[in-house]
């Protein structure tokens, strides 16, 4: 997908995988997508914060991965013209209604780790 592209990640699921399960997976299955929305959950964010919240994601995928949600009419992206540039990520109406979602991920989650005996390092 080129830069100056704005397809949606809906338009590549393919007509044998039009269900429901197959769509939610397009949309939040990205590699740090979940999390990005995840931390979003609790208010709006700016890149920097991201970028600490999710220490393992590159820069360029992090960005990538936000320009995909945001296509997706899942996250805001609020620029302000000042320099440093501030650039801020809010979930939209679409985003929040997968909150129901991230929050059976990660009670399963908890419950596989807690089940494996690994310590859940993550807070809320």
């Amino acid at each position: 997908m080129s830069k100056t592209s704005k397809k949606s990640n809906t338009n590549n699921i393919l007509p044998m995988d039009h269900t429901p399960l197959a769509a939610t997976i397009n949309l939040i299955g990205g590699k740090y997508k979940s999390l990005i929305l995840w931390k979003l959950t609790n208010g709006l964010l700016r890149f920097s914060e991201l970028r600490r919240e999710i220490p393992c994601a590159t820069p360029k995928m992090l960005t990538q991965q936000l320009r995909e949600l945001e296509t997706d009419g899942l996250i805001n992206r609020k620029v302000y013209p000042v320099v440093p540039p501030k650039v801020e990520y809010s979930l939209t109406t679409l985003g929040k209604s997968l909150k129901p979602v991230l929050d059976t991920m990660y009670i399963w989650g908890t419950d596989y780790l807690s089940n494996k005996g690994i310590e859940n390092k993550n807070t809320l």
